[in-house]
């Protein structure tokens, strides 16, 4: 009876941790949609800054809505502080300084700025959570690197000119804001439900980014914009805000910063099929060796050695 006990939570634990994986490609699939909506949406119709605003008020509110009605989870008072940080990185700079820079840039840059990200999350992790770090770690950051620079670059060249200097600098501060949150928010994970450390990490960004983002969300011209701008705010909104930060978060209690941080590329993978799909573009050789560094290099990451998973699982 023991030994089975034994094996059902292994069964568990095992199905918790692929869930984890599942979430993080469905957030990643949200992601990488987001790239083009955004662009569709700024400035055109809504100024960067108001339009995160319009983000994290609508966020705040998915969130509040179960937390205050089913988790109900209250927070130790010296956590508080730590989530006020993580709202900081997690959601002010991150936000405001990705659609600004993106704003200001290009897709492809904004998108090869972003691939650091994985490299910052698993030198954060090592300096201030102590994560280990491995060859076999450091392989599949390169691989994935690699295959994801390949992809981005295949629609294009990145420009550091001048023009673009401002944008890809904020893009940068993004990856980096955005890398520090993930290390830094896992312990606040680990302790409580997901639901309520993003509403804590919301409600804080909400009052960091109001006087970033009011006067822009005020000057809105809601009737003139089309029905499917419309819908591409409610996707930016209750997807790529809501949903996507609670996969990534659910993932989080589940997983590494490092491994949560590498799933970014795989957007450009979701991208290109994306543009197959719609006839846009077409599989080639390069895409497919792309495919395989970034899939290999997120399996090294992901992937625990023999030893670990005794461990865990024992």
């Amino acid at each position: 009876m023991q030994n089975l006990i034994l094996l059902l939570l292994k069964i568990n634990k095992l199905n918790k941790i692929l869930l984890a994986h599942i979430a993080l490609l469905i957030a990643n699939l949200i992601y990488a949609i987001n790239y083009t909506f955004a662009k569709d949406v700024m400035p055109d119709f809504i100024a960067p800054s108001g339009f995160i605003l319009l983000r994290v008020i609508g966020a705040l509110l998915l969130f509040a809505l179960p937390y205050f009605l089913f988790v109900k989870e209250k927070v130790e008072r010296k956590d508080i502080f730590r989530l006020a940080i993580c709202g900081v990185f997690g959601v002010a700079i991150n936000q405001l300084l990705f659609f600004e820079g993106l704003n200001l840039t290009s897709p492809i840059n904004a998108a090869i700025v972003m691939t650091i990200s994985p490299i910052l999350v698993i030198l954060l992790s090592f300096l201030i959570i102590k994560e280990v770090f491995t060859f076999r770690k450091g392989t599949g950051i390169f691989l994935g690197l690699i295959g994801a620079s390949m992809l981005i670059l295949k629609g294009g060249s990145i420009d550091f000119s001048s023009n673009y200097q401002t944008g890809n600098l904020f893009v940068f501060i993004n990856a980096s804001s955005y890398a520090l949150y993930l290390v830094i928010v896992k312990p606040m994970i680990e302790k409580y439900n997901p639901i309520t450390i993003m509403f804590y990490v919301f409600g804080f960004g909400f009052l960091y980014v109001i006087p970033f983002g009011f006067s822009n969300l005020v000057d809105v011209k809601w009737a003139i914009i089309p029905s499917n701008i419309y819908w591409e705010i409610a996707f930016v909104v209750v997807c790529t805000t809501f949903i996507a930060y609670l996969l990534n978060s659910s993932a989080l209690k589940q997983l590494s910063p490092t491994t949560v941080s590498i799933y970014i590329y795989l957007q450009p993978i979701f991208a290109t099929l994306f543009a197959i799909f719609w006839g846009v573009d077409n599989l080639d050789n390069q895409k497919i060796i792309a495919a395989i560094l970034i899939f290999f290099g997120v399996y090294l990451v992901s992937v625990r050695s023999l030893k670990d998973r005794k461990e865990k699982l024992s």
